[in-house]
Protein backbone atom coordinates (compact mmCIF):
# COMPACT_ATOMS: atom_id res chain seq x y z
CA UNK A 1 0.00 0.00 0.00
CA UNK A 2 0.83 3.59 -0.42
CA UNK A 3 0.49 6.58 1.54
CA UNK A 4 1.28 9.32 -0.54
CA UNK A 5 2.46 12.11 1.77
CA UNK A 6 5.16 10.19 2.71
CA UNK A 7 6.17 10.25 -0.72
CA UNK A 8 6.75 13.70 -1.31
CA UNK A 9 9.46 14.70 0.70
CA UNK A 10 11.84 17.05 -1.12
CA UNK A 11 9.47 16.66 -4.10
CA UNK A 12 8.89 20.05 -5.97
CA UNK A 13 7.68 18.63 -9.23
CA UNK A 14 5.20 15.55 -9.83
CA UNK A 15 3.90 14.35 -13.19
CA UNK A 16 0.35 12.59 -13.07
CA UNK A 17 -0.73 10.40 -15.98
CA UNK A 18 -2.94 7.52 -16.82
CA UNK A 19 -3.59 5.36 -19.94
CA UNK A 20 -4.38 6.26 -23.38
CA UNK A 21 -8.20 6.96 -24.24
CA UNK A 22 -8.91 7.95 -20.69
CA UNK A 23 -11.69 6.56 -19.44
CA UNK A 24 -13.53 7.39 -15.62
CA UNK A 25 -11.54 5.79 -13.41
CA UNK A 26 -8.39 7.00 -15.23
CA UNK A 27 -9.88 10.88 -15.30
CA UNK A 28 -10.90 10.82 -11.69
CA UNK A 29 -7.77 9.15 -10.56
CA UNK A 30 -5.39 11.61 -11.90
CA UNK A 31 -7.46 14.61 -11.13
CA UNK A 32 -8.56 13.07 -7.11
CA UNK A 33 -4.34 12.78 -6.98
CA UNK A 34 -3.90 16.55 -8.92
CA UNK A 35 -6.59 18.78 -6.52
CA UNK A 36 -4.97 16.66 -3.33
CA UNK A 37 -1.26 17.94 -3.97
CA UNK A 38 -2.54 21.25 -5.44
CA UNK A 39 -4.87 21.94 -1.62
CA UNK A 40 -2.84 20.21 0.63
CA UNK A 41 0.87 21.05 -1.05
CA UNK A 42 0.98 24.32 -2.08
CA UNK A 43 5.20 23.70 -2.44
CA UNK A 44 4.63 21.56 -5.36
CA UNK A 45 4.10 21.82 -8.94
CA UNK A 46 2.28 19.37 -10.79
CA UNK A 47 1.02 18.42 -13.90
CA UNK A 48 -1.36 16.32 -15.62
CA UNK A 49 -1.14 14.55 -18.70
CA UNK A 50 -4.21 12.66 -20.39
CA UNK A 51 -5.25 12.98 -23.70
CA UNK A 52 -8.67 14.39 -24.65
CA UNK A 53 -10.86 13.17 -22.09
CA UNK A 54 -14.97 13.21 -21.96
CA UNK A 55 -16.52 16.27 -21.81
CA UNK A 56 -18.76 15.17 -19.62
CA UNK A 57 -15.60 15.34 -17.10
CA UNK A 58 -14.94 18.91 -17.60
CA UNK A 59 -16.99 19.96 -13.94
CA UNK A 60 -13.81 17.91 -12.47
CA UNK A 61 -11.53 20.41 -10.63
CA UNK A 62 -8.55 20.39 -12.39
CA UNK A 63 -9.94 19.41 -15.62
CA UNK A 64 -9.54 22.81 -18.12
CA UNK A 65 -5.58 22.25 -16.83
CA UNK A 66 -5.26 18.84 -18.15
CA UNK A 67 -2.09 18.61 -20.45
CA UNK A 68 -3.15 16.89 -24.08
CA UNK A 69 0.39 17.40 -25.41
CA UNK A 70 3.86 15.87 -24.25
CA UNK A 71 5.83 18.20 -26.75
CA UNK A 72 8.15 20.33 -23.97
CA UNK A 73 10.78 18.48 -22.49
CA UNK A 74 10.70 18.25 -18.53
CA UNK A 75 12.25 16.75 -16.05
CA UNK A 76 9.76 15.60 -12.94
CA UNK A 77 11.36 14.50 -9.06
CA UNK A 78 8.13 12.08 -9.42
CA UNK A 79 5.89 10.46 -11.91
CA UNK A 80 2.49 8.90 -10.74
CA UNK A 81 1.27 6.35 -12.92
CA UNK A 82 -2.50 5.87 -12.38
CA UNK A 83 -4.53 3.07 -13.70
CA UNK A 84 -1.97 2.09 -16.15
CA UNK A 85 -1.50 -1.74 -17.15
CA UNK A 86 1.96 -1.17 -18.75
CA UNK A 87 4.26 1.84 -19.50
CA UNK A 88 3.66 2.14 -23.19
CA UNK A 89 -0.01 2.94 -22.26
CA UNK A 90 0.98 6.19 -20.82
CA UNK A 91 1.06 7.72 -24.11
CA UNK A 92 3.27 10.62 -24.55
CA UNK A 93 3.75 10.97 -20.99
CA UNK A 94 6.09 7.99 -21.14
CA UNK A 95 9.00 9.85 -21.92
CA UNK A 96 8.21 12.09 -18.40
CA UNK A 97 8.34 8.64 -16.88
CA UNK A 98 12.08 7.72 -17.74
CA UNK A 99 13.28 10.72 -16.70
CA UNK A 100 11.88 11.36 -13.36
CA UNK A 101 13.58 11.22 -10.23
CA UNK A 102 11.27 8.54 -8.82
CA UNK A 103 7.99 6.60 -10.66
CA UNK A 104 4.78 5.64 -8.79
CA UNK A 105 2.32 3.52 -10.40
CA UNK A 106 -1.04 2.60 -8.77
CA UNK A 107 -3.23 0.10 -10.61
CA UNK A 108 -5.55 -2.62 -10.44
CA UNK A 109 -5.36 -3.75 -13.97
CA UNK A 110 -4.15 -7.79 -13.09
CA UNK A 111 -2.31 -7.74 -16.31
CA UNK A 112 0.00 -5.06 -14.65
CA UNK A 113 3.37 -6.59 -14.02
CA UNK A 114 4.75 -3.34 -11.76
CA UNK A 115 6.81 -1.30 -14.19
CA UNK A 116 7.47 1.61 -11.96
CA UNK A 117 10.02 1.46 -8.52
CA UNK A 118 7.10 1.61 -6.44
CA UNK A 119 3.67 -0.18 -7.31
CA UNK A 120 0.84 -0.96 -5.93
CA UNK A 121 -1.38 -3.34 -7.65
CA UNK A 122 -4.52 -4.68 -6.41
CA UNK A 123 -6.37 -6.54 -8.66
CA UNK A 124 -9.00 -6.80 -5.94
CA UNK A 125 -10.02 -3.60 -5.87
CA UNK A 126 -13.40 -2.07 -8.10
CA UNK A 127 -11.35 0.85 -9.59
CA UNK A 128 -7.74 2.65 -9.40
CA UNK A 129 -10.05 5.39 -7.98
CA UNK A 130 -10.71 3.15 -4.79
CA UNK A 131 -6.67 2.87 -4.32
CA UNK A 132 -6.26 6.57 -4.80
CA UNK A 133 -9.13 7.18 -1.92
CA UNK A 134 -6.90 4.78 0.45
CA UNK A 135 -3.52 6.71 -0.82
CA UNK A 136 -4.54 10.10 0.54
CA UNK A 137 -5.51 11.44 3.77
CA UNK A 138 -8.46 11.24 4.24
CA UNK A 139 -9.16 14.40 6.58
CA UNK A 140 -7.46 16.15 3.72
CA UNK A 141 -10.11 15.00 0.89
CA UNK A 142 -11.90 17.87 -0.08
CA UNK A 143 -15.47 17.56 -1.82
CA UNK A 144 -13.75 18.28 -5.36
CA UNK A 145 -11.15 15.54 -4.85
CA UNK A 146 -14.07 13.96 -3.56
CA UNK A 147 -15.58 14.27 -6.86
CA UNK A 148 -13.39 12.76 -8.80
CA UNK A 149 -12.57 9.49 -6.39
CA UNK A 150 -16.25 9.14 -6.51
CA UNK A 151 -16.60 9.43 -10.63
CA UNK A 152 -13.67 6.92 -10.88
CA UNK A 153 -15.55 4.39 -8.82
CA UNK A 154 -18.76 4.82 -10.31
CA UNK A 155 -17.70 4.21 -13.69
CA UNK A 156 -15.12 1.11 -13.14
CA UNK A 157 -18.21 -0.59 -11.23
CA UNK A 158 -20.91 0.56 -13.56
CA UNK A 159 -22.48 2.61 -10.51
CA UNK A 160 -22.22 -0.42 -8.23
CA UNK A 161 -23.63 -3.43 -10.28
CA UNK A 162 -20.56 -5.32 -11.80
CA UNK A 163 -19.02 -8.27 -9.47
CA UNK A 164 -15.61 -6.17 -8.22
CA UNK A 165 -18.23 -3.55 -6.04
CA UNK A 166 -17.12 -5.10 -2.70
CA UNK A 167 -18.32 -4.29 0.86
CA UNK A 168 -14.85 -1.95 0.68
CA UNK A 169 -16.20 0.19 -2.28
CA UNK A 170 -19.64 1.05 -0.56
CA UNK A 171 -17.57 1.77 2.67
CA UNK A 172 -15.63 4.14 0.79
CA UNK A 173 -18.39 5.74 -1.23
CA UNK A 174 -20.26 6.38 1.71
CA UNK A 175 -17.44 8.45 3.30
CA UNK A 176 -17.23 10.14 -0.39
CA UNK A 177 -20.70 11.27 -0.19
CA UNK A 178 -20.76 12.88 3.59
CA UNK A 179 -18.00 15.55 2.36
CA UNK A 180 -21.19 16.82 0.61
CA UNK A 181 -20.67 15.65 -3.81
CA UNK A 182 -23.88 15.88 -5.59
CA UNK A 183 -23.66 11.81 -6.47
CA UNK A 184 -26.54 11.43 -8.03
CA UNK A 185 -26.46 13.99 -10.79
CA UNK A 186 -22.85 12.78 -10.94
CA UNK A 187 -24.00 9.38 -11.94
CA UNK A 188 -27.04 11.15 -14.27
CA UNK A 189 -24.79 13.44 -16.09
CA UNK A 190 -21.58 11.11 -16.28
CA UNK A 191 -22.57 7.88 -16.71
CA UNK A 192 -26.96 7.71 -18.15
CA UNK A 193 -26.84 10.73 -19.97
CA UNK A 194 -26.22 10.49 -24.05
CA UNK A 195 -26.16 12.90 -26.43
CA UNK A 196 -29.19 12.28 -29.52
CA UNK A 197 -26.17 11.33 -31.61
CA UNK A 198 -24.58 8.41 -28.91
CA UNK A 199 -27.64 6.63 -28.73
CA UNK A 200 -28.53 6.72 -32.30
CA UNK A 201 -24.38 4.80 -32.65
CA UNK A 202 -25.54 2.86 -29.43
CA UNK A 203 -28.72 1.96 -31.47
CA UNK A 204 -26.52 1.01 -34.78
CA UNK A 205 -24.18 -1.10 -32.88
CA UNK A 206 -27.29 -3.42 -30.80
CA UNK A 207 -29.19 -3.57 -34.30
CA UNK A 208 -26.12 -5.04 -36.65
CA UNK A 209 -25.01 -7.11 -33.64
CA UNK A 210 -24.85 -10.72 -33.98
CA UNK A 211 -24.51 -13.63 -32.47
CA UNK A 212 -22.13 -16.49 -32.16
CA UNK A 213 -21.51 -20.35 -30.29
CA UNK A 214 -25.23 -20.91 -29.41
CA UNK A 215 -25.93 -16.89 -28.81
CA UNK A 216 -23.06 -17.53 -26.09
CA UNK A 217 -20.78 -14.50 -27.87
CA UNK A 218 -22.15 -10.96 -28.87
CA UNK A 219 -20.36 -9.06 -30.96
CA UNK A 220 -21.08 -5.51 -32.47
CA UNK A 221 -18.89 -2.97 -34.32
CA UNK A 222 -18.49 0.29 -35.62
CA UNK A 223 -16.73 1.34 -38.70
CA UNK A 224 -14.81 4.73 -38.93
CA UNK A 225 -17.30 5.57 -42.11
CA UNK A 226 -19.65 5.24 -39.41
CA UNK A 227 -18.00 7.70 -36.91
CA UNK A 228 -17.46 9.93 -39.48
CA UNK A 229 -21.20 9.93 -40.62
CA UNK A 230 -22.56 10.10 -37.02
CA UNK A 231 -19.43 12.69 -36.16
CA UNK A 232 -18.51 10.25 -33.57
CA UNK A 233 -14.53 9.68 -31.53
CA UNK A 234 -13.95 6.97 -29.09
CA UNK A 235 -15.16 8.87 -26.14
CA UNK A 236 -18.90 8.57 -27.70
CA UNK A 237 -18.37 4.60 -27.94
CA UNK A 238 -18.38 4.31 -23.79
CA UNK A 239 -21.12 1.81 -22.88
CA UNK A 240 -22.01 0.17 -25.82
CA UNK A 241 -20.25 -3.03 -25.13
CA UNK A 242 -21.75 -3.26 -21.68
CA UNK A 243 -25.53 -3.09 -22.95
CA UNK A 244 -24.31 -5.78 -25.40
CA UNK A 245 -23.29 -7.70 -22.39
CA UNK A 246 -26.65 -7.64 -21.09
CA UNK A 247 -28.17 -9.98 -23.76
CA UNK A 248 -29.94 -12.72 -22.11
CA UNK A 249 -27.94 -15.85 -22.59
CA UNK A 250 -24.44 -14.25 -23.95
CA UNK A 251 -21.52 -15.48 -21.96
CA UNK A 252 -18.83 -12.64 -23.61
CA UNK A 253 -19.73 -9.85 -25.33
CA UNK A 254 -17.28 -7.91 -28.03
CA UNK A 255 -17.27 -4.34 -29.47
CA UNK A 256 -15.16 -3.32 -31.92
CA UNK A 257 -14.39 0.11 -33.83
CA UNK A 258 -11.95 0.57 -36.85
CA UNK A 259 -9.41 2.69 -35.91
CA UNK A 260 -7.12 2.18 -38.98
CA UNK A 261 -7.45 -0.02 -42.63
CA UNK A 262 -7.60 -3.38 -40.87
CA UNK A 263 -7.15 -2.17 -37.69
CA UNK A 264 -9.76 -2.45 -34.65
CA UNK A 265 -10.06 -1.51 -30.91
CA UNK A 266 -11.53 -4.68 -28.80
CA UNK A 267 -13.71 -4.16 -25.89
CA UNK A 268 -14.76 -7.42 -24.46
CA UNK A 269 -17.01 -8.21 -21.34
CA UNK A 270 -17.62 -11.24 -19.42
CA UNK A 271 -20.48 -12.53 -17.48
CA UNK A 272 -18.27 -14.83 -15.26
CA UNK A 273 -17.59 -18.33 -17.26
CA UNK A 274 -14.73 -16.25 -19.61
CA UNK A 275 -11.28 -14.71 -18.16
CA UNK A 276 -11.00 -11.90 -20.82
CA UNK A 277 -7.99 -10.16 -19.78
CA UNK A 278 -6.53 -13.68 -20.86
CA UNK A 279 -8.16 -13.48 -24.12
CA UNK A 280 -6.50 -9.98 -24.59
CA UNK A 281 -3.16 -10.49 -23.37
CA UNK A 282 -2.78 -13.11 -26.16
CA UNK A 283 -3.28 -10.21 -28.26
CA UNK A 284 -1.31 -7.78 -26.59
CA UNK A 285 -3.77 -5.88 -24.78
CA UNK A 286 -5.08 -6.32 -20.69
CA UNK A 287 -7.32 -5.71 -18.25
CA UNK A 288 -9.72 -7.10 -15.81
CA UNK A 289 -10.93 -11.49 -15.74
CA UNK A 290 -14.57 -9.43 -16.64
CA UNK A 291 -13.51 -6.61 -18.53
CA UNK A 292 -10.36 -6.31 -20.92
CA UNK A 293 -9.32 -4.62 -24.41
CA UNK A 294 -7.01 -4.75 -27.05
CA UNK A 295 -5.91 -3.53 -30.83
CA UNK A 296 -6.54 -6.44 -33.15
CA UNK A 297 -5.05 -6.01 -36.92
CA UNK A 298 -6.88 -7.66 -40.03
CA UNK A 299 -10.26 -8.17 -41.69
CA UNK A 300 -13.14 -8.28 -39.23
CA UNK A 301 -13.64 -12.06 -40.32
CA UNK A 302 -10.29 -12.48 -39.40
CA UNK A 303 -10.49 -10.74 -36.05
CA UNK A 304 -14.02 -12.03 -34.75
CA UNK A 305 -12.65 -15.78 -35.13
CA UNK A 306 -9.21 -14.91 -33.29
CA UNK A 307 -11.30 -13.51 -30.37
CA UNK A 308 -13.73 -16.19 -30.40
CA UNK A 309 -11.46 -18.88 -31.00
CA UNK A 310 -9.56 -18.28 -27.63
CA UNK A 311 -13.34 -17.60 -25.62
CA UNK A 312 -14.61 -20.58 -27.15
CA UNK A 313 -11.53 -22.87 -25.80
CA UNK A 314 -12.41 -21.25 -22.43
CA UNK A 315 -16.17 -22.05 -22.84
CA UNK A 316 -15.36 -25.46 -23.41
CA UNK A 317 -12.58 -26.22 -20.65
CA UNK A 318 -15.56 -25.01 -18.27
CA UNK A 319 -17.83 -27.16 -19.45
CA UNK A 320 -15.16 -30.39 -19.13
CA UNK A 321 -14.33 -29.04 -15.94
Amino acid sequence: MIRLANELENVKTVAIAGHIRPDGDCTGSCLAVYSYLQENFPGISADVYLEMVNPNFQFLKGAAQIRTSCDEDRDYDLFIALDTSERERLGGAEKYFETAGRTICIDHHITNPGFAEQNWVDAQASSTAELVYQALEEDKISKETAEAVYLGIIHDTGVFQYSNTTPRTMQIAGRLMAKGIDFSKIIEDTFYRKTYVQNQVLGRALMESILLLDGKIIVGRIRQKDMSFYGVGPADLEGIVSQLRVTAGVEVAIFLYETGTQEYKASLRSNGIVDVSAVCSYFGGGGHVKAAGCTMHGSLYDVVNNLTLHIEQQLNDSEEG
